[in-house]
């Protein structure tokens, strides 16, 4: 196991569907506060597991007060001997709750196949366990997308994340296969996060109401179902295919 690497998370998480024009003006006024994190600019690529009716995406998007996934995440196309995290994320109360372990590409699936036993990446890797087992999961959707990341200057672990290029595939289920999808936003639009863990400060509440930026319920894996799976035939409305 990699050493340095944070395995659990509790925060607020809040989404705002921008305009290019929103997020550029948000971007120019926020200088002063935030700074682009360690990474910056990268790709993060999703497997996400689920029943073969797809019982927890379509609870999740009834909204209720606890909702948790399983899925498997890298940061860019991960080779043989790369690393994959394995998080188990939950919500209640508005509040994100997040587990994970890491592994190489080919150990993380043998792991969700039953083949390496949970008790081998310890009290988490248990838990992930049984998860799998309980809910019988099992891998059903590809969702990639490309990130510009933030950090806090006063405030480092207030994070703030633009995703565009958002797109899906319910094939070639591997990290390892590519980031290739389906488009699944408008091509105008931006999905911003601000993660914090208490109350957002004061320049931030401002600037979001000088972007007329408010926050909505988006799931990327709900709406990717909606949208791309139960509609195929639509597959987004205004999509940049040239993306």
């Amino acid at each position: 196991m990699a050493e340095g690497i944070q395995r659990c998370f509790e925060r607020y998480e809040k989404k705002y569907r921008l305009t290019k024009a929103q997020q550029r003006f948000i971007l120019n006024s926020m200088r002063d506060h935030m700074q682009a994190d360690k990474f910056g600019r990268y790709t993060i690529c999703n497997i996400y597991y689920d029943t073969d009716d797809w019982q927890l995406v379509r609870t999740s998007i009834e909204k209720p007060v606890y909702k948790e996934k399983l899925r498997v995440r890298s940061y860019g196309v991960p080779d043989d001997d790369g690393r994959v995290f394995v998080e188990l994320k939950k919500k209640y109360d508005g509040v994100v709750y997040k587990r994970r372990i890491t592994a190489a590409p080919g150990t993380a699936k043998d792991f969700l196949d039953g083949e390496i036993p949970g008790a081998s990446f310890g009290q988490i890797g248990r838990e992930i366990e049984w998860f799998r087992s309980f809910y019988s999961a099992v891998p059903k959707i590809f969702i990639g997308y490309d990130r510009l990341a933030f950090a806090g200057i006063e405030q480092p672990e207030l994070r703030i994340t633009f995703d565009t290029d958002i797109r899906c595939r319910t094939t070639e289920l591997d990290l390892r296969l590519g980031d290739h999808g389906a488009p699944v936003l408008p091509c105008d639009e931006v999905l911003m996060e601000i993660k914090l863990p208490g109350a957002c400060p004061m320049w931030l509440s401002g600037l979001l109401s000088e972007a007329v930026a408010f926050p909505t319920s988006f799931s990327k894996i709900g709406f990717c179902y909606t949208n791309n799976i139960l509609k195929p035939e639509k597959g987004g409305t205004e999509l940049c295919l040239n993306q």
